[in-house]
């Protein structure tokens, strides 16, 4: 299972994590704020109270064993820079950043940032569902129950109609839209073929999309 090290606790981040916890993975949440940490204590594995620009600190909390790290620092640019570029130091393959605007992305980018998100494009819910499912292209939380995802069309779904890939049988989930390149059907019919690339648009409940990306991990 994947380990993920969220740093920085702001509504984004806290967002984040908590969705990561909710999909059964394990999160390390780091903020020097203790209010905050204390907050997401009970929706994380861990929540740790540090300055992650102490690379001491950050060293004694064995980051460099995580897979991922996604720093959502708030309005300390260079923090956020510093604590990126310590992470990458570490040996973590893979890490996000936040950044306030473009020239701030192109540092963090410059310094190893593997990915750059602006929270005002990157609703934090979706990221996490992003990280961990390689087929889901977007995810738009509808309510507390139910979501809009766009899927990446799976090896074993092509050349084959809707109808034979029972989606609604098999994963819980409907079917509203077939993209293919620029063209999308909003009106898919049951004898629709899927093609290698086209993409998925689907409803269903939080809890089916859970269980489908579990099966694509």
């Amino acid at each position: 299972m994947r380990q993920f090290a969220i740093i920085g606790l702001g509504r984004f981040g806290s967002s984040i994590a908590s969705t990561l916890y909710s999909l059964g993975y394990d999160v390390l949440a780091i903020d020097k704020n203790e209010e905050r940490v204390e907050d997401i204590s009970d929706r994380v594995t861990h929540a740790v109270q540090a300055d992650a620009t102490d690379e001491a600190a950050i060293r004694t909390l064995g980051l460099r064993n995580f897979d991922v790290a996604v720093v959502t620092i708030g309005n300390d640019i260079q923090a956020s820079i510093m604590v990126t570029m310590l992470c990458k130091e570490l040996g973590i393959p893979k890490v996000l950043a936040k950044a306030q605007g473009d020239l701030h992305a192109k540092v963090l980018l410059k310094v190893g940032a593997d990915r750059v998100v602006f929270p005002e494009r990157d609703m934090g819910v979706r990221v996490a569902h992003n990280l961990v499912s390689s087929s889901i292209v977007d995810f738009i939380e509808l309510s507390d129950d139910y979501s809009l995802v766009e899927l990446s069309v799976w090896p074993e779904w092509v050349d084959k109609n809707l109808q034979e890939l029972e989606m609604r049988v098999k994963y819980g989930i409907n079917v509203l839209a077939i993209r293919h390149g620029s063209s999308i059907n909003v009106s898919p019919r049951s004898d629709d073929v899927i093609r290698e690339g086209d993409v998925l648009v689907a409803i269903g409940s939080n809890q089916n999309i859970k269980r489908l990306e579990a099966h694509n991990q």
